[in-house]
């Protein structure tokens, strides 16, 4: 079976896509070949994802341990026994969880930051469940909707209600996509990212990180009105009456 040996960020990305990708071809457009070699009278089989962006339907390997993380065991087995929608489905789930572990497998010697990077360049693309069961376009990018950016970046406003972050809401739906990868941090200019919290000014409307203002996601919570540093130095107009 293809190995590889990759060893940058980059490199190991490129890896997990070939490989991802071999895997989709086999659950979607080469599925009727795929279906058919998943013989449940043949011992126990595994779907490989091979660099090459080829897939293999073959028994695990025999050394111990292995040379790399072994797919899930005995996929055939289950193909009879409910409906081929829901075993492709499997299936798929299982091939996402091999193909995090080869990544990760190759990426033992990464720093934290690196492996970061690899995990987000990885979740950019839908995984092998959501493009066999349909779920999301091929080329779609990850929900705006989230856990990390619902919890990470939202804050109540002076009425009470959750206020969103830049990428959440029903505008968001009608803008462009390339709109929407432009919201930067009035602080510092840095990009929207969303494993951190960030605030909005109630009264610029402008996005913050959390840091940069030093507000937390706590301290968020009870503030009703935020105003940003700019925004808290700016004296009010004086009537003219």
């Amino acid at each position: 079976m293809s190995t590889s040996n990759p060893r940058t960020v980059e490199e190991i990305f490129k890896d997990f896509s070939t490989r991802r990708s071999a895997i989709v071809r086999a659950l979607s457009t080469d599925v009727d070949e795929f279906y058919g070699l998943c013989d449940p009278e043949k011992e126990n089989l595994c779907l490989y994802g091979h660099p090459s962006e080829t897939w293999e339907v073959n028994l695990p390997a025999e050394e111990v341990p292995p040379e790399l993380p072994e797919p899930a065991l005995g996929i055939n087995f289950a193909r009879d026994g409910m409906s081929r929608r829901d075993w492709l489905s499997l299936v798929a789930v299982h091939s996402d969880c091999w193909l995090l572990s080869v990544a990760f497998y190759f990426g033992a010697r990464l720093n934290r930051n690196e492996r970061k990077r690899l995990f987000s360049m990885m979740n950019e693309l839908p995984t092998v469940f959501e493009v066999v069961t349909e779920k999301k376009p091929l080329k779609d990018k990850p929900s705006a909707d989230s856990g990390s950016k619902s919890r990470g970046s939202a804050k109540r406003s002076s009425d009470g209600q959750v206020k969103s972050n830049p990428k959440m809401g029903d505008e968001g739906l009608e803008d462009d996509e390339d709109e929407q990868g432009e919201t930067l941090c009035g602080s510092c200019g840095g990009n929207y990212s969303a494993d951190e919290f960030w605030i909005c000014c109630d009264i610029c409307e402008k996005w913050f990180h959390g840091k940069c203002v030093k507000i937390t996601p706590a301290k968020a919570e009870s503030i009703k009105q935020y105003k940003c540093p700019s925004c808290t130095l700016k004296k009010p107009l004086r009537s003219t009456h």
